[in-house]
């Protein structure tokens, strides 16, 4: 029986969203890479952030407080893993809701990204350097 989709109304809804996208990001080789060693087996502590960060973003429930973007500024990225963690969120939030919190969730990743991108001095295009 297939699930019906409706919007992120509450914290559960975000907690299934989180635990389902980052399932796909831990089963995928690119994004796997960078967030394994950084998180060091603590996916239970990272995912109640995430679960925090993502309510706040969404349902204003002002869990989260931190910083995102520091902590991510260390790490060896490429447009080629903006694009697929992109993907896969809005894979996930596709797969599951539907409705203006859902869109809006699509929305603030795809600015994320691009500040992050900005800050990190990635182009949205790769640069082939063979001349």
């Amino acid at each position: 029986m297939e699930e019906k989709r409706k919007d992120i109304e509450n914290e559960t809804d975000v907690e299934l969203l989180v635990n389902r996208f980052y399932t796909k990001v831990r089963n995928d080789a690119l994004l796997d890479a960078v967030f394994a060693p950084v998180i060091k087996g603590n996916w239970d502590t990272h995912l109640k952030l995430m679960v925090d960060f993502w309510s706040t973003l969404l349902l204003y429930t002002r869990k989260y407080n931190a910083d995102p973007l520091s902590k991510h500024l260390p790490l060896e990225l490429s447009i080629a893993h903006f694009d697929r963690w992109i993907h896969l969120f809005n894979e996930t939030v596709d797969e599951s809701f539907v409705g203006e919190i859902a869109e809006n969730a699509k929305k603030r990743a795809l600015s994320i990204a691009r500040i992050m991108k900005a800050v990190k001095g990635i182009s949205d295009v790769e640069v082939d350097n063979q001349s």
